[in-house]
C-alpha cells in the first residue's frame, strides 16, 4: 500500500468502507459523504499510526465519559489519550454517537443531509477540528470523489425492475459513458435495502474518477 499513488489509496479506502459509512448514515442522519470524508482525512486513508495502532478512524480524543482502551499520542500538545476500538466499524459507529449526542453539534442534525458544505462547515465553527481549512479540506475529498452521490440512498425507494416500459430500462447508444450511483437507481437496478449491490456499484463510479482525474487528491 505504501507504493500506491494517493487515488489509489483514497478509493481503496472508500470502497473498503462505504457500505459502513451508509449504514451510519441511515441509522444517525450524518451524510455518508462527509463521515468518509472525515475518515479519510483524520486517518489519512487509514494509515495514520492512530488508525493502524488504535483503529481510530476520526482521531476522536478520551474525554471525560470515554472509559474504554486508549493510546497516548502526540497532538495539539504532547502526550494526548485518544480512543481505541477493537474494530474500525467501532470508530464509525463511536462518532456517530460523538456528534449525535453533544450539543454543540445539534444544529448540524437540523441541516438537510445531502447539504454536504453546511455539514463541513457546521464541523468546523462547532470545534470539531482545529486546522484551519478543515471544511475546505473535506469539501474537497467530497467533491473530488464524488461522495455526495452518496447522500441520496437515504430518500432511494424501491422500483419494480421487471417493469420494462421503463424508458430508463432501454439500452444506452453510448456504452463507454458510464454510470454514477444515482443513474443505478434510475434505472430502478438500485434498492432501498440491497446495501451490498450499492457499494458494487462504486467500482464504475472510481474507474471513471481515475480516468478523468488520476490525480484525484493530494
Amino acid at each position: 500500500l505504501q507504493a500506491q499513488p494517493p487515488a489509489f489509496k483514497i478509493l481503496n479506502y472508500i470502497e473498503t468502507y462505504s457500505s459502513e459509512a451508509l449504514n451510519q448514515m441511515v441509522v444517525y442522519k450524518i451524510p455518508a459523504s462527509v463521515i468518509l470524508a472525515q475518515a479519510i482525512f483524520e486517518s489519512r486513508n487509514g494509515e495514520s499510526i492512530l488508525a493502524k495502532k488504535s483503529n481510530n478512524h476520526f482521531g476522536i480524543k478520551c474525554h471525560r465519559e470515554w472509559g474504554g482502551d486508549t493510546v497516548v499520542k502526540h497532538d495539539d500538545t504532547l502526550n494526548e489519550c485518544f480512543r481505541k476500538y477493537i474494530n474500525i466499524e467501532d470508530s464509525y459507529t463511536d462518532h456517530s454517537l460523538f456528534l449525535s449526542s453533544r450539543s454543540r453539534y445539534a444544529s448540524l442534525f437540523e441541516l438537510p443531509i445531502t447539504d454536504y458544505k453546511a455539514w463541513c462547515k457546521g464541523l468546523k465553527l462547532s470545534g470539531y477540528a482545529t486546522h484551519s481549512s478543515y471544511a475546505e479540506d473535506l469539501i474537497n475529498i467530497i467533491e473530488k470523489t464524488k461522495l455526495y452521490e452518496l447522500d441520496g440512498y437515504e430518500y432511494l425507494l424501491p422500483i419494480n425492475v421487471l417493469n420494462t416500459n421503463i424508458p430508463e430500462l432501454l439500452p444506452v447508444e453510448n456504452e463507454d459513458a458510464g454510470f454514477s450511483i444515482l443513474d443505478y437507481y434510475r434505472s430502478g437496478l438500485l434498492f432501498e435495502d440491497e446495501r451490498d449491490f450499492l457499494v458494487h456499484s462504486l467500482d464504475l463510479l472510481m474507474d471513471a474518477q481515475i480516468e478523468d482525474d488520476p490525480e484525484i487528491i493530494d
